[in-house]
């Protein structure tokens, strides 16, 4: 591995960063998908062909039935609007509108109950399926909760077809030099710049539990195809999490409602899982890394608002905390640069909007 791979730490410390890439340079990739160069994004600006719903139970409130309405966007970009709150305006899904990300993110807009919760499994879709322009109408800001992972979202998107929106470009940004971010537990996030005018986005993603999970590295570039496969990854938790969850956790407001079941979620104990994984590769369940890589990791991607990023995105045992700080780093030190191609010349109007 280069020396000094990981370029400008952003977060964190230089030591952390360096010892924990020695630890993914021992771990080995259990799946690289690189040779596949396939690029299956259109070109231009894109939104949906019409309106599509879904529904499924609430994530915290799981016996309520929630729905979620895609919509063709008659502006730039992905937006979030509450239909129980009428007089909101829609939430912009970027990066400065992160309420928090402690335990999922939630993205807030104006008024205190403007909001919704656990969005990275939606706005996934517009990195994965190169979906520019979108309106997400939401009936509270509780989403459902889905068996299979994304799937359900990823369909619904299918069965609406992605059509263009406006017949420019699409806009195109990358960092202007690596750079990282870095936890305390040794969990890091590097960014590294597009190589020449490649529009390729490439995820080179690591996980590491102490559970039958274990190690878990995949490496595979950005397209419709490899989003489908990995959309199907259901988010994971622990034994104790879901005894808690069911038992005391039922006191807590985050937890009381929280709608996991054996069916939506991948339980994994020390030893043994105790339902059964999907995505299994050579014998060896991948599902942990595949829901990192494409329903959390590419969400962040998501949070650079009305453009596409390219480059290439290392994570290791990161999270959501690190991701949005690491997004939030990009705007707050001007590191994000415009991507240009002879298209856009006849296009005066493609500004990527990076501004907050």
């Amino acid at each position: 591995m280069p020396e000094k791979l990981y370029g400008k730490v952003l977060v964190g410390s230089e030591d952390v960063v360096r010892r924990a890439y020695e630890q993914l340079a021992r771990q080995p990739v259990d799946l690289d998908l690189t040779a596949d160069d396939a690029d299956d994004f259109d070109a231009r600006q894109t939104t949906l062909g019409k309106s599509v719903s879904v529904t499924g139970p609430g994530t915290f409130f799981g016996r309520m039935r929630r729905a979620l309405t895609f919509d063709p966007s008659p502006y730039p970009g992905w937006w979030l609007g509450r239909t129980d709150l009428p007089d909101s305006l829609p939430i912009p899904v970027a990066v400065h509108n992160v309420w928090t990300a402690a335990r999922n993110i939630v993205l807030h807009c104006g008024a205190p109950r403007n909001y919704m919760r656990m969005v990275e499994h939606i706005v996934a879709l517009k990195v994965g399926l190169g979906l520019d322009d979108v309106l997400i109408k939401a009936d509270s800001g509780d989403p459902p909760l889905f068996d299979r992972g994304s799937m359900d979202l990823v369909e619904a998107v299918e069965q609406a077809g992605i059509v263009v929106s406006r017949q420019k470009p699409a806009a195109y940004v990358t960092v202007k030099e690596p750079v990282t971010a870095a936890a305390p537990n040794g969990g890091f996030l590097t960014i590294l710049p597009a190589e020449g005018n490649s529009r390729r986005l490439v995820v080179d993603c690591a996980v590491d539990f102490p559970s039958v999970i274990g190690g878990q590295r995949i490496v595979f570039p950005v397209t419709r195809r490899h989003f489908r496969r990995g959309a199907l990854a259901r988010t994971n938790t622990t034994v104790s999490m879901m005894i808690y969850v069911k038992t005391i956790g039922r006191i807590f407001a985050d937890t009381r409602n929280l709608g996991y079941t054996p069916a939506n979620i991948l339980v994994a104990g020390r030893r043994k899982y105790y339902n059964e994984p999907k995505l299994l590769h050579n014998g060896k369940s991948l599902e942990a890394v595949w829901h990192r890589s494409c329903l959390d990791l590419l969400a962040a991607a998501a949070l650079i608002n009305r453009v596409r990023l390219a480059g290439r995105i290392i994570s290791y045992k990161s999270g959501h905390v690190l991701d949005c700080q690491m997004v939030a780093k990009l705007y707050q030190l001007n590191l994000l640069r415009k991507m240009w191609s002879p298209a856009d010349d006849a296009h005066s109007d493609t500004s990527p909007h990076l501004r907050l």
